[in-house]
Order: structure tokens, then C-alpha cells, then sequence
């Protein structure tokens, strides 16, 4: 009977975006540099947990319209680049 071959310096089956990336990247630092829990905090007082439909995460808005006014790009294009670039994925 065939054994099968051992896998070596296998940590984790999970995907980590973050372990990925270029720590040096410019998204990447300023996205560790943001202190996301004070937008939090001051933005889901305006937020209802139990009416109408379920709200996109506050981190996601604010890293949308940060990356949006960096860029100088619309609301439409920053969606588009956000679905295709790692970079904007990790700083939302």
C-alpha cells in the first residue's frame, strides 16, 4: 500500500489575506496605523440593530471613503477597484 507523502511546515489550512501582503506596501501600513475602533465606536451610535436591513461594517464605509478621497476616484470605480485589489481589501 502507497503511503501518502508527509506535508511539511504546514501551520494553518486557512487562507490569511493578510499573511500574503507586502508589509511594506503603502495601504498596508496606513491600514495598521488607523485606529479603526474609534470609528467604531463614534459611528454605530447612528446605526439600529433591529430595523430594516442589515448595515454594511462601519470599517468597511469609512475604509471605502478614505481609499475613495486618496485616490481622488468615484463611489462606483472605488467598489470596482476594491472587489479586484488585496491592497484595498486588507485596508477595509
Amino acid at each position: 500500500m502507497l503511503s501518502k507523502p508527509k506535508i511539511k511546515n504546514q501551520t494553518n489550512l486557512y487562507f490569511s489575506l493578510r499573511d500574503t501582503l507586502n508589509k511594506k506596501h503603502p495601504l498596508f501600513i496606513l491600514a495598521e496605523k488607523i485606529d479603526w475602533d474609534r470609528f467604531e465606536k463614534a459611528f454605530s451610535q447612528l446605526y439600529c440593530q433591529n430595523n430594516g436591513r442589515p448595515a454594511k461594517p462601519i470599517r468597511l464605509m469609512v475604509g471605502l471613503l478614505i481609499l475613495k478621497h486618496l485616490r481622488n476616484i468615484s463611489d462606483e470605480s472605488v467598489v470596482e477597484q476594491w472587489s479586484e485589489n488585496n491592497y484595498y481589501q486588507y485596508f477595509r
